[in-house]
Formats: structure tokens, C-alpha cells, sequence
């Protein structure tokens, strides 16, 4: 599609959304199934709901300009969601999960953010005045799914984290101890540098 003018933007734009969100209704569900914390959990049910509402918004909007209901490919979204996935993957701390979770999550909202208030204003600037409120509707609600997961991370979820983390790592400090006894200097330098290579405060040299 030739972008000779601005509606012609706004229209390969709001497509592009309509893929995305498309894409995280399929992968929400995912993200609740593997959040530990159920406020997190009912937090990404919560706005699976709200992400079908921005579907239907956006058909509506699409409808209105005598457009087929159909999606452009938004590399965006599918390069957050692949990375997400990969994090899902990985063997996590539930907390620290969680923590991540919340991260790739606000990766999502601050981009739908972003595009959300770009067409808004190309709706306004075009006089589609009836889409222009629908896509402010959107907008506000990423921004307040955006704060819920902001006041998630930072009352709880990041400090469960943290503290698994410390956890961790006290766990592999006392099995240093256990394996002590009387070390000359020379003997101790060496064991705090291994301590130290275990707790992963240390990067291993390059090859």
C-alpha cells in the first residue's frame, strides 16, 4: 500500500494495531497461566477482556472507512511477544518471573501507547472525530493497564524478587561455610573469589 497521504498512514497505522492486539489476545492467557501472584494473574485476565473491547473498537473504525476487516502484520508487538515467550521458558524464581512478566508486559503497553496517540491525533487532524474518541477510550486504558502493573511491581512483586534473589544466594553462602575450617590467607582469597563466582556478582572472563 502506496502512503501518498496522511489518512492513507492512519489507515496502514490502524491496522497494524488491530494485528497487535490480535496477538496479545492470544497471548495473555499465557502470561496469567504463568504469573505466580494472583493479583498479577487477575491483572492480565483483566485486560485480556479490555484488549477484545480495543478489537472491536478498531473493526468499528475500520467499518466506518468502508474498509475490509483485516490486519497489517505489526513486527512490534510479535518481537516483544517472542521475547516474553523466550522468558517464559526460562527456569525462573515464580518471583522473579512475575517480575519479568511485568516488564514484557509494559513493554506492550508503552508501544500501544505510543501508536494509540499517533492515530488519535491523525483522527483528529482528518476530522474522524467519532474515531478519535474511540481510539482516546483505548488510549486511556493501556495507560491505566500501564499504572496497574506499575503499582503491582513496585508494592510487591519487584521486592518478592528481590528477596528470592537474596535467598539464593545466602543459601550458597552458607554451603561455603559448611565446607570451611581453618584456611591460611591464601587458602580464604581463593574462597571468596569462588563464593563470589557462585553468587553471580562476578562475570566470567571472555573466551
Amino acid at each position: 500500500m502506496a502512503l501518498n497521504t496522511l489518512q492513507d498512514l492512519y489507515v496502514d497505522e490502524i491496522k497494524d494495531l488491530y494485528h497487535a492486539e490480535k496477538q496479545l489476545i492470544k497471548a495473555l492467557p499465557k502470561m496469567a497461566e504463568k504469573a505466580s501472584a494472583p493479583e498479577l494473574r487477575n491483572a492480565f485476565e483483566e485486560h485480556l477482556e479490555v484488549t477484545r473491547d480495543h478489537v472491536t473498537r478498531l473493526e468499528e473504525i475500520l467499518r466506518g472507512l468502508g474498509l475490509p476487516v483485516k490486519g497489517k502484520t505489526c513486527k512490534g508487538i510479535a518481537g516483544i511477544i517472542s521475547e516474553n515467550k523466550a522468558l517464559m521458558g526460562e527456569e525462573a524464581e515464580p518471583s522473579v518471573l512475575d517480575a519479568g512478566l511485568i516488564a514484557g508486559a509494559q513493554r506492550a503497553e508503552h508501544y500501544e501507547m505510543a501508536a494509540y496517540g499517533a492515530v488519535r491525533t491523525y483522527a483528529e487532524t482528518l476530522g474522524f472525530s467519532t474515531a478519535a474518541d474511540l481510539l482516546q477510550q483505548t488510549l486511556d486504558e493501556e495507560k491505566q493497564a500501564d499504572q496497574k502493573l506499575t503499582e503491582l511491581a513496585e508494592s510487591f512483586i519487584n521486592n518478592n524478587a528481590e528477596n528470592g534473589s537474596a535467598t539464593a544466594m545466602r543459601s550458597g553462602g552458607a554451603g561455603q561455610e559448611m565446607l570451611g575450617g581453618d584456611m591460611d590467607e591464601d587458602e580464604e582469597d581463593v574462597e571468596v573469589e569462588e563464593t563470589y563466582i557462585l553468587s553471580g556478582t562476578v562475570e566470567e572472563p571472555p573466551e
